[in-house]
């Protein structure tokens, strides 16, 4: 009996129920896309391998350092293997069409990051031709880019014009790996750089350094910067987490601000169903006046209260919940360059969802107590 009253209820103003629902629904959907928007901003530093280290110059990563470095590194105990990266900052057509580009020693590179997967002959087609280039599935098709097109570039860190022909598209290993990434050859921009920037060759922007046991990675970043302290060039070294959240931490305000305004949503939701219960709840004092009066007990009209508004927070928390699936990926296509990794992660589904159960309690709480609480008198007088 109480659900079939549940029920009617809640239909029985289907214009205010239907904006109720729909101002539910909005609300859901925009606290998950933000909150989806706040996890793709830290979905590089969740990517990362916790056998890598990343070594960079210490006053600034703008400065580089001397690829002669590599040999000592290597021969730390408990260093793997070592490898290096530029960036390079090149544009494709104009500025809007931006896409993070890196000059890597090849062979090494990929053996440090496995995840990015390629096929054998594309990996041997690439290091064969030095103009190659290596992209993402993603940025390929972003681009329409197919094997053996040749793309152009207009460098800024390195001004000119680099041509590039694309020798393979890797797919990530995992759904969180960034397939937007753009690789070359790492001689192939140091050749160049001896004939038009001599001094800016043989120089690295990082080394990315493989460990054997990531326990000892403290230890290990600590004996990579002790060999060149007092250098010209000291180095710092960090886990490849810690490396990423650096540029994380440079937008922490953005975050916050996300945080908060996603959060607010659900406040102002909140605000719009509690007035639509409490409206509820004045109209049937009288109702539940009588069902008081036929034996009824308080507890049966929190029930009843409670149960209306849960059934329309819930029903909208669905709703809301099954819209972000499309509206994310609508979202994240149009935002691919930004967000290479945009996915909505299960702790985003369950916050989505006690945030819609919060919103039905909590907007119900005065109404029913209000409504439990009715004088059987006072409300059955309100009939006649």
């Amino acid at each position: 009996m109480l659900f079939r009253l549940i029920l009617k209820n809640v239909f029985r103003h289907r214009l205010r129920t239907a904006l109720t629902l729909l101002g539910v629904t909005i609300a859901v959907l925009a606290f998950g896309l933000l909150q989806t928007v706040v996890g793709a901003w830290y979905a590089g530093a969740e990517a990362t391998s916790r056998t890598r280290l990343v070594t960079r110059n210490a006053i600034s990563l703008v400065f580089p350092l001397p690829l002669s470095y590599q040999q000592k590194i290597r021969a730390i105990p408990g260093v793997t293997q070592v490898s290096h990266s530029n960036w390079f900052g090149g544009i494709y057509g104009s500025e809007r069409n931006f896409f993070p580009q890196f000059a890597v020693e090849a062979e090494s590179y990929f053996r440090l990051y496995p995840e990015f997967r390629l096929s054998g002959e594309e990996m041997q087609a690439f290091l064969r031709d030095r103009q190659g280039a290596v992209v993402g599935r993603k940025l390929a098709q972003r681009f329409g880019w197919k094997m053996g097109d040749i793309v152009t570039l207009r460098g800024t860190i390195w001004p000119g014009t680099w041509r590039f022909v694309i020798r393979g598209i890797y797919r990530g290993a995992e759904a969180t790996t960034d397939e937007g990434l753009f690789f070359f050859h790492w001689d192939y921009l140091n050749e160049v750089a001896k004939r038009q920037y001599p001094r800016r060759a043989n120089t690295v922007g990082v080394f990315i350094v493989g460990i054997s046991d990531a326990g000892r990675a403290a230890a290990l970043s600590s004996a990579v910067d002790e060999l060149f302290r007092n250098s010209l060039a000291e180095t710092r070294t960090e886990t490849e987490k810690a490396f990423q959240l650096s540029f994380v931490s440079m937008t922490e305000a953005i975050l916050l601000a996300i945080q908060v305004v996603s959060y607010v949503v659900i406040l102002i939701i909140l605000a719009v169903m509690a007035n639509t219960m409490a409206m509820t709840a004045r109209e049937r004092l009288a109702e539940y006046a009588t069902l008081k009066a036929l034996g009824f007990g308080p507890d049966f009209v929190r029930l009843l209260v409670y149960g209306e508004s849960l059934a329309i927070a819930t029903l909208g928390g669905a709703l809301g919940i099954a819209l972000t699936f499309p509206a994310a990926y609508a979202f994240g296509g149009q935002l691919a360059s930004l967000f290479p990794v945009f996915r909505i992660q299960p702790a985003t589904l369950w916050l989505q969802a006690a945030a819609a159960i919060a919103v039905g309690v909590a907007a119900a709480a005065v109404p029913a107590e209000k409504g439990a609480r009715v004088n059987i008198v006072a409300g059955l007088r309100s009939i006649a």
